[in-house]
């Protein structure tokens, strides 16, 4: 129902919106006793998006990273990030996709022309959506029937075509859906995209960031008797593109001098993704009993890659034929795979009832999933670096939700967590229980504070707790100065730590919900939700680098050297800390509204940042509607300040200013054109820290080359759509 009754008009309030993704109850946004917020529709279809970050990047809280050469999307959280710290759903499927390199511990692939909703939850507290989510949760719902056939219509067909600049981009994509009659529906669509190689914004090309992308979608909806629906969705995505970046003209800004120069070893790659998820729902309004909700679902990921550039053309004695390539990254013309499949269920039924002046809801459930990993590398590292192996996570919950007239509302939780990983290398287990509870007075006033406890549970992932053997070097005598428990050399050791202790987030929150309606006006709303956060997560997982025995040397290198280790340890405490805020003032013909986070992240035992945490985001929107809303125009200023704060292992990202601009034309209720400008200031930014060498030749720096975004990019775009009854 929320989504027709947007199809073809503006939200004007996106917290206004009805969302689940904090208590599993629906609620809107603006009423949660949470930080949640809401991307529509609506909103989606105006932003002509080329990858999801392009939805979520202006919501307080929400960051990137995000490389130009992978389509993929690293969503961090309040900065947390990596190795499912911030837990992403696509139609409640678990999305646990890792790779281990010099890039981001955790992605998913989803083309943004699929999307038909996103929810983001911030914190712990949504530990009922599931294990790990210490971080948040990002909740993405696909496009479905209602997004495509109107009220009053049995049939629809919405068209989609985008065209774009800076070196060429183009899309489309075709969605349809028909009620078969009043008890069976039928969608589908699919979407094809390519782009070439983009400049960034002091006019590099960025090589290998030219991609193809297509996908399809299907849904069965059939609802046997009153109450029940039960819905059948499978997701294809096949992406086709380049990863790696070779070297960066000499003269050019930002080349590197030396070895790493030359860039980095060039992978094709060819991904494909397969979500298949089955659902049964029941809800009858006279039912206080049974409110149900249940879904299983298989989700895959299979890259395969062959490499093609290595970074110097130079024979090597690595490889077979005298190819170019070496221990570390593989030979040229060999192949590389990471598969992981992933199986899981979650089931919960809300029960309501009445005592006096009180109204209860109480949810329970339970859900669970198994990650199957396996890596394939012929000649290089990365069986090490991401190692195969099982890991089996389960939970239960249950929550109370009470509220007593109009001045006070109660939630409070209880998780259990329960994992179990295995490989070659090893085995870990765990488990325990995660309270939280919420506070609000006045729930239904211009002005609801509340304060909140909630705790999150981590579990360790398979490659956390069992990476293991040596980190080779480029070739015999070539730095593999450290002696591994196995007889094998290399630059260093990865150590298994089988004890690794799962990660437990404390967050400490104070918030405010503000709704106003007719404030200097009539018609015109005021929504927003302010927060005060504190995240103390214990036995904060971080990889640690460290010396010790055997010493040895190696020739031709004089001298005697100890061996280096890399392992994944707990640090006593790590501090995160902030403020959020996300307001919106709608006027019908203006709008205008900020979203600003502030924040900082520390180890408590070193005191120094942590890399992940970006200390302060403000992004201004405001716009006009003319012509009876046939005509919206608005911009979007996004000012990031870089984090210093860092280890000295890490290069900052850039301190920029990112300007969107973006005009809707509706001259019927069938017909939209999209006019956007991306970039408009044309900045060169980086937007996150990334890992750097010791010195500038070292051939490792993957990603200094790879995470300009792109400069000024214009786009035009037109929708279509086709009904009847």
């Amino acid at each position: 129902m929320n989504a027709n009754a947007q199809i073809g008009q503006p939200v004007y309030q996106s917290l206004d919106e009805i969302t689940v993704a904090a208590t599993k109850t629906q609620e809107r946004a603006i009423d949660a006793l949470a930080p949640v917020s809401v991307v529509t529709l609506e909103q989606i279809q105006g932003r002509n998006a080329t990858r999801v970050g392009d939805l979520v990047y202006n919501i307080p809280g929400v960051w990137l990273q995000d490389r130009g050469d992978d389509p993929s999307t690293a969503i961090n959280i309040r900065g947390l990030q990596d190795f499912g710290r911030v837990a992403v759903v696509v139609d409640g499927a678990r999305q646990n996709y890792q790779r281990t390199g010099h890039n981001s511990n955790g992605s998913f692939f989803l083309n943004p022309e699929l999307i038909g909703g996103i929810d983001i939850v911030r914190g712990p507290t949504a530990n009922i959506y599931g294990s790990g989510a210490i971080g948040g949760v990002a909740s993405f719902r696909t496009k479905d029937i209602q997004d495509v056939v109107r009220p009053g219509e049995r049939w629809g067909v919405d068209t989609n075509t985008v065209f774009g600049t800076n070196s060429g981009r183009a899309l489309g994509s075709v969605f349809g859906g028909v009620h078969v009659n009043p008890n069976v529906d039928v969608f589908a669509g699919g979407t094809y995209s390519t782009q070439n190689n983009y400049k960034d914004g002091l006019g590099v090309t960025v090589e290998n960031t030219a991609q193809r992308l297509s996908s399809g979608i299907a849904k069965l909806t059939v609802r046997p008797a009153d109450g029940h629906e039960i819905k059948l969705g499978g997701i294809f995505q096949e992406d086709i593109y380049n990863v790696g970046q070779p070297r960066r003209p000499v003269g050019q800004p930002f080349a590197q001098p030396g070895a790493a120069g030359n860039g980095t070893s060039v992978y094709a790659t060819n991904l494909k993704n397969y979500t298949t998820t089955l659902g049964w729902k029941y809800s009858r309004p006279d039912d206080q009993i049974f409110d149900w909700d249940a879904k299983i679902y298989w989700n895959r990921t299979d890259s395969q890659q062959v490499k093609t550039l290595h970074n110097s053309t130079a024979a090597t004695g690595n490889c077979a034929g005298g190819q170019p390539g070496n221990s570390i990254t593989g030979c040229v013309g060999d192949q590389r795979g990471y598969l992981i499949d992933t199986l899981g269920f979650d089931v919960h039924n809300t029960s309501r009832f009445e005592t006096g002046d009180w109204r209860h809801a109480i949810t329970y459930g339970g859900d669970g999933f198994r990650d199957d990993v396996s890596t394939f590398d012929k000649s290089g590292n990365s069986n090490k670096t991401t190692p195969s192996g099982e890991r089996t996570v389960t939970g239960a919950f249950v929550q109370w939700k009470t509220s007593y007239t109009s001045l006070l509302e109660m939630v409070s939780a209880i998780r259990y967590d329960n994992y179990q990983l295995s490989s070659s290398a090893g085995s870990a287990s765990g488990d325990r229980f995660s309270p939280k509870i919420t506070i609000g007075l006045l729930p239904a006033s211009v002005v609801t504070p509340y304060i909140s406890y909630a705790e999150g549970y981590r579990a360790p992932s398979i490659t956390e707790t069992l990476v293991n053997g040596a980190h080779v070097a480029t070739g015999a005598g070539q730095g593999d100065f450290s002696v591994c428990p196995d007889g094998t050399r290399g630059f260093f050791c990865f150590l298994p730590n089988p004890n690794l202790r799962p990660e437990v987030g404390k967050t400490k929150e104070i918030g405010v919900n503000i709704k106003k309606n007719d404030l200097f006006r009539a018609g015109d709303s005021f929504r927003g939700k302010l927060n005060l956060f504190r995240n103390d997560v214990d036995d904060y997982i971080d990889s640690v680098q460290f010396t010790g025995p055997p010493f040895n040397s190696f020739p031709p290198i004089p001298g005697v050297f100890p061996t280096t280790y890399l392992q994944y340890q707990n640090i006593a405490n790590a501090r995160i800390q902030g403020f959020e805020a996300e307001t919106m003032y709608d006027a019908n013909d203006y709008f205008v509204g900020v979203s600003l986070t502030l924040q900082e992240g520390k180890n408590t035992q070193t005191n120094i940042g942590l890399y992940s945490v970006q200390p302060q985001k403000v992004t201004t929107t405001a716009g006009l509607r003319f012509l009876d809303n046939q005509v919206i125009l608005s911009a979007m200023w996004t000012s990031v300040k870089s984090n210093t704060d860092i280890p000295v292992t890490y290069l900052p990202g850039t301190s920029y200013d990112l300007v969107n601009l973006y005009l809707q034309v509706r001259p019927t209720k069938d017909f939209a054109l999209n006019f956007s400008v991306e970039n408009l200031l044309n900045q060169y930014y980086r937007p996150y820290a990334i890992p750097r060498a010791a010195d500038f030749t070292s051939p490792q720096n993957d990603v200094l080359w790879a995470s300009a975004g792109a400069g000024i990019v214009y786009k035009a775009g037109l929708k279509y759509h086709f009904g009847g009854s």
